[in-house]
């Protein structure tokens, strides 16, 4: 009899563990999905003369006008997003306005920190119709994130002539 339920706790387990990995897969399956769009909704939503920038894994980038050395362009954006991406009430980096995008359908939320915007899609609000303040929150918390724990991933650096 304990043969028997060896058996059938190794045959469950073996059938619980396989449908975890699946749901792994899956997961990572989902955000692979998840950041590829993101990347492609952002590169739609900068202006095309701005070569050099940097994605961020919430949806935070940082446009740079001009860098010298493109190799530190990543160093840079995260030098600049532990600075100025985090939140702290009272100060300027509480300050938002909001740009409504048309292509795609979204939303660019900007700070206080020049070229530092954070793109908001409307399947992350709860609201159909969500105003100026509901975005603006949302990407500043976003940002935060971002700030908090900046990981990069997209570097869209120009080639150096």
């Amino acid at each position: 009899m304990r043969k028997i339920i060896k058996i059938v706790f190794v045959f469950i387990m073996t059938i619980a563990c396989g449908n975890l990995n699946q749901k792994k897969q899956e997961v990572s399956s989902d955000n692979a999905n998840n950041t590829n769009s993101l990347l492609e909704n952002v590169k739609l939503a900068i202006n095309p003369k701005f070569k050099n920038w940097v994605l961020f894994q919430n949806g935070t980038y940082i446009i740079f006008d001009s860098i010298k050395d493109s190799k530190n362009i990543r160093e840079e954006a995260i030098r600049k997003m532990k600075k100025y991406g985090p939140v702290s009430a009272g100060g300027p980096a509480g300050d938002f306005n909001v740009i409504n995008l048309k292509n795609p359908k979204a939303w660019i939320v900007s700070g206080h920190c020049y070229g530092m915007y954070t793109y908001v899609n409307p399947k992350e609000l709860d609201s159909q119709t969500p105003n100026d303040v509901t975005v603006g929150l949302f990407g500043r918390s976003k940002r935060n994130l971002d700030g908090l724990n900046p990981i990069v991933i997209h570097v869209n650096a120009a080639a150096k002539k």
